[in-house]
């Protein structure tokens, strides 16, 4: 029986197959565009006890497991919300089939604020980390369970090489091999099982330990509110990122803040 990550990535994976554009084209237009915003400095430069904790706060219209979200999402005023409650990053989701998301929604949140925004989606082919440089984003999401060890390597030096950071998304200590060896200086521990879906919210206490000295963790999914935070950031972390709890919150703003501050 197929799973959600299987299914997910069966259809971006036949989605690259047939993407018909050129690599050595794509490049040369990242070549052209400006900096990014620096999503992983902004991330080192969270401290908890003066600044609350970091939170990378996502636009998340819907997901596989919970369904629809919220339909009347507007990014823009989204991520107008998100900076207002005082979120350190923006990350927007681009999967159209199975999150409902669009590469133009993440350039309208990084057109509203001054965040730097990660392209959160199901990266399987150089053509997806030039398609996020290009429609704006800062930072690219690379899955370690999504990619072969040969791929994540090349993926990651080619979003490196064009200017982007990387968020490398790992679930135990051998993805976390992996991401290291890629280079990675910025891993993101996902409390989701991507087969199952279901959340362990001790998951990435546990792995707090075992991140390498150097490298930025962000505990991602799971994270219900500023007593969880709080935990998280206490076990080292310098984020935490949040989709479901601030977007059904009904005031992202409050939530934010109350997440962050108390």
């Amino acid at each position: 029986m197929a799973t959600y990550l299987d299914r997910i990535l069966e259809a971006h994976r036949a989605g690259a197959a047939t993407d018909a554009r050129s690599v050595a084209e794509l490049r040369r237009r990242c070549d052209e565009l400006p900096s990014t915003r620096g999503f992983r400095q902004a991330l080192a430069s969270v401290d908890s006890a003066s600044d609350g904790v970091g939170v990378i706060a996502e636009v998340k219209r819907r997901s596989p497991s919970k369904g629809v979200l919220a339909s009347d999402l507007d990014p823009a005023t989204l991520a107008r919300d998100y900076a207002d409650g005082g979120a350190t990053c923006l990350s927007v989701l681009t999967d159209a089939e199975f999150f409902g998301g669009s590469p133009e929604d993440l350039i309208a949140a990084r057109s509203a604020v001054s965040l730097p925004v990660l392209r959160k989606d199901f990266t399987v082919a150089a053509n997806d980390v030039l398609d996020a440089r290009l429609m704006g984003a800062d930072c690219v999401l690379l899955i370690a369970a999504a990619l072969g060890v040969d791929e994540l390597v090349d993926l990651h030096g080619l979003a490196r090489e064009v200017g982007l950071d990387v968020l490398v998304e790992i679930h135990d200590e051998t993805e976390l091999d992996h991401a290291v060896a890629a280079g990675a200086d910025l891993v993101g521990v996902n409390q989701r099982d991507l087969v199952t879906f279901e959340v362990d919210h001790e998951r990435a206490i546990r792995m707090a330990s075992v991140i390498p000295e150097g490298v930025i963790g962000v505990a991602e999914s799971g994270v219900r509110g500023r007593t969880d935070a709080l935990a998280l950031a206490g076990a080292g972390y310098a984020a935490v990122l949040v989709g479901e709890t601030l977007v059904t919150s009904g005031d992202p703003v409050a939530a934010l803040r109350a997440m962050r501050h108390g």
